[in-house]
């Protein structure tokens, strides 16, 4: 069984980090999994770690949510440079770090169980390779993947259909196209999933889609313990 940090214990964690002479400015784009819906209390993955780099004696690193709900692949793609050079806390500054997470919405099916994915597979293929090359001319890039969805919760807003095997396929695609650029990959997919059906349904909302409180605390924890953004930021 895998063991997550309290929160306490990541802030104390944070606060034995070396203080950084330049806290870094990060953007995080996607979809809802950025933006953090489903999470009333703490607002978020993004939101919550923004909230522990602005304790004393934390890195004091600068996070920029940019998530919107519904957002597809293409939709970040058209919007990721405007958003990138349009953060930055001092004239002439552009984020030190761009954070991705979307997909999810590609992979679902309209309509029916067996209707047509949101984005046909092969061009959701084209697409993630444009997105993640443009962030790689702009700046260092991680991404972090998508959340298991409840398959018994389905379907999402009466008619979009979500389920593992879709979301595996997207995920990995994704993943793949990760490694091949050296972009660092959090499979949030396969972690919560090995955890066990229990365990994942306590984590998803009602609705089956979006992380509840608890489910975007352990997301916090799961990105605050990768070394993808360890590495990155020290």
């Amino acid at each position: 069984m895998q063991t997550f940090l309290t929160t306490s214990s990541m802030q104390l964690s944070l606060r034995s980090t070396p203080t950084q002479t330049q806290p870094k400015k990060i953007v995080a784009l996607g979809d809802s999994l950025i933006y953090g819906f489903g999470d009333p209390d703490g607002g978020g993955w993004v939101e919550r770690l923004r909230r522990l780099w602005m304790l004393p004696d934390s890195p004091g690193h600068v996070v920029y949510n940019l998530g919107v709900r519904g957002d597809r692949t293409m939709q970040v793609q058209q919007r990721l440079e405007t958003e990138f050079r349009h953060r930055g806390e001092l004239r002439n500054r552009v984020p030190d770090l761009i954070i991705l997470s979307v997909g999810v919405n590609d992979s679902s099916r309209v309509g029916k169980i067996d209707g047509k994915n949101y984005t046909e597979f092969s061009r959701f293929e084209a697409e993630i390779e444009v997105l993640l090359e443009q962030a790689q001319q702009l700046c260092p890039v991680l991404f972090v993947g998508m959340v298991p969805v409840n398959e018994r919760k389905m379907p999402f807003a009466d008619c979009l259909y979500y389920n593992h095997a879709e979301q595996y396929k997207y995920k990995e695609a994704t993943r793949l196209a990760c490694v091949e650029r050296g972009i660092p990959y959090l499979d949030i997919f396969q972690m919560w999933m090995q955890q066990g059906e229990k365990w994942l349904c306590d984590r998803i909302s009602e609705d089956g889609l979006h992380p509840n409180i608890l489910g975007y605390q352990t997301l916090l924890e799961n990105v605050v313990n990768w070394q993808g953004i360890l590495d990155l930021l020290g």
